[in-house]
């Protein structure tokens, strides 16, 4: 008999494999970091092959870890990256090129020019999205025009497009599954999120073939079985694959935000707020998106979002190529002391800065530099900035809902930072709920396989799952807290348009 769900949480820097129980407790998991590639300044690429290999890697681990058996699996459930585009042959199942990352900034001049055609509120009213670099879009064109070939198999009906979910079920299935779920799609700028299907006029103005693009298909549905002879997968065969989920909307999910008004912020490596918003898209007014948050069944539910490209990155950034901390809880010591940044602001517009700014060419900036700065201030400074990026997110949010938040509820590897959800809560004035399960993007797929197949049984029975960690309540006086506050936003005034 079934007793567990698989999901496989194929992220920026690594590829997870967790196995949960009905209880939504975490049985085992494994992790595999794999390679960052920067072929120019603000470009970003992975090995799609890297990808597969590290997320297969993980579940074999996984499951030998847990001392699981295959035939106690009932269903897998796949999260990943969004935006990562990949581009492969389907008679040969091999890449035309590596597969370019969401944070990746190369097409920032072709979406100047989309802009200037005018094609910027065609896009937001039929997309949800603003024009950027981004999203699918542009990424799919850059690979068509620049790669040698890859035309060409388009015309011969050949070359397949997905996102990372898309890529591994097509791979899992040995290559019968091409389809995308409504979440994905909707981050792709050619979706459009009201009729659920592909815009045929953008596609035909980025001259992207639809033959190349996935079917697009709700977020919890089998969608076929593991095939026969995945290489190191074998046990696996004839599980079904029944969820599939953009990893924002799936941690929105497991985090049983299921009522519209309920926001979840995640700090992975950017920092993303959703907001769901029910059965209606709510258009934004302050540079939000909006889009698929799942779908199930017949049934659609959209959220709105803001994301910033950089959070849990920065303290990477710190560890790995500044060498001042040899680890994430390092920084937080260092952070924990001092009493402030000493008048500093870092601005971690690595690749840009997102939401509410969108400004492609703006960079990473420290601000306020004077020769009492150590590293603890320095520390402590990244800690602030993942949090003034959260609280400007927020602050858009609310402008456009209308509705005042009392609780964040909080999740993602650096959620894990009393110190940082501390400072969080002072920002934004109100309650952050940390729950006891921070792995809440696995777990939203999890959940969404398991409704596929029966494992549970409506959402109901999942929000009784969810058990709270620790709440995180304002400290610092509105005054103060507004005071720096302002500071930030000079700062970020100062990293604008710097590259442009």
């Amino acid at each position: 008999m079934a007793k567990y769900i698989m999901a496989l949480d194929q992220g920026t820097t690594s590829s997870r494999a967790i196995i949960f129980d009905k209880a939504g407790n975490i049985i085992c998991k494994a992790q595999n970091e794999f390679e960052q590639i920067y072929p120019e300044a603000g470009w970003v690429e992975h090995d799609p092959l890297s990808i597969l290999y590290s997320q297969f890697q993980a579940v074999s681990a996984c499951l030998a870890s847990g001392g699981i058996s295959p035939s106690e699996i009932a269903g897998i459930g796949i999260t990943n990256q969004r935006e990562t585009t990949i581009l492969w042959d389907r008679q040969t199942g091999k890449p035309v090129y590596n597969a370019i990352v969401w944070q990746c900034r190369r097409t920032a001049d072709y979406c100047e020019k989309l802009k200037e055609e005018g094609l910027g509120d065609y896009i937001k009213e039929h997309t949800g999205l603003l024009i950027d670099a981004y999203f699918s879009g542009t990424k799919i064109k850059w690979i068509l025009d620049n790669v040698p070939g890859a035309k060409k198999l388009a015309d011969q009906g050949r070359l397949l497009f997905g996102t990372v979910e898309t890529w591994i079920i097509w791979n899992l299935t040995g290559g019968s599954v091409h389809v995308t779920d409504y979440s994905n799609a909707s981050r792709t700028m050619l979706f459009d999120v009201d009729k659920l299907c592909w815009d045929e006029y953008l596609c035909e103005k980025l001259d992207i073939p639809v033959s190349i693009l996935p079917e697009p298909v709700p977020s919890s549905k089998i969608y076929g079985r593991v095939a026969k002879g995945i290489l190191g997968l074998e046990a696996l065969e004839g599980i079904p694959i029944s969820g599939a989920i953009g990893d924002q909307p799936a941690a929105l999910f497991g985090q049983a935000c299921f009522e519209p008004g309920q926001a979840k912020n995640t700090y992975g490596t950017g920092c993303f707020l959703l907001m769901n918003t029910g059965e209606k898209r709510v258009q934004s007014n302050n540079n939000l998106l909006t889009g698929v948050a799942w779908g199930i069944g017949d049934k659609v539910e959209y959220s709105i979002e803001g994301s910033a490209f950089n959070a849990g990155s920065v303290i990477k950034w710190l560890r790995d190529e500044l060498h001042l901390i040899d680890s994430a809880r390092r920084c937080d010591e260092l952070a924990e002391s001092v009493p402030d940044a000493n008048g500093i602001y870092f601005v971690p517009a690595f690749t840009g800065l997102g939401a509410p700014y969108w400004d492609m060419y703006a960079r990473g900036a420290i601000v306020g530099l004077t020769r009492g700065v150590n590293r603890a201030h320095v520390a402590r400074s990244v800690l602030e900035a993942i949090c003034y990026q959260m609280t400007d997110l927020l602050e858009a949010m609310k402008a456009d809902s209308g509705i005042d938040f009392t609780e964040l509820r909080v999740d993602g590897g650096a959620s894990v930072s009393d110190i940082m959800l501390q400072i969080q809560a002072d920002m934004i004035q109100c309650s952050v709920n940390r729950p006891k399960t921070v792995e809440t993007t696995a777990l939203g797929a999890a959940y969404l396989a398991g409704l596929a197949v029966g494992f549970w049984e409506s959402k109901e029975e999942i929000q009784k799952n969810r058990q709270v960690d620790k709440v995180f309540k304002p400290q610092m006086p509105a005054e103060k807290r507004n005071e720096i506050y302002a500071g930030w936003k000079r700062a970020v005034e100062r990293s604008k348009g710097w590259i442009k």
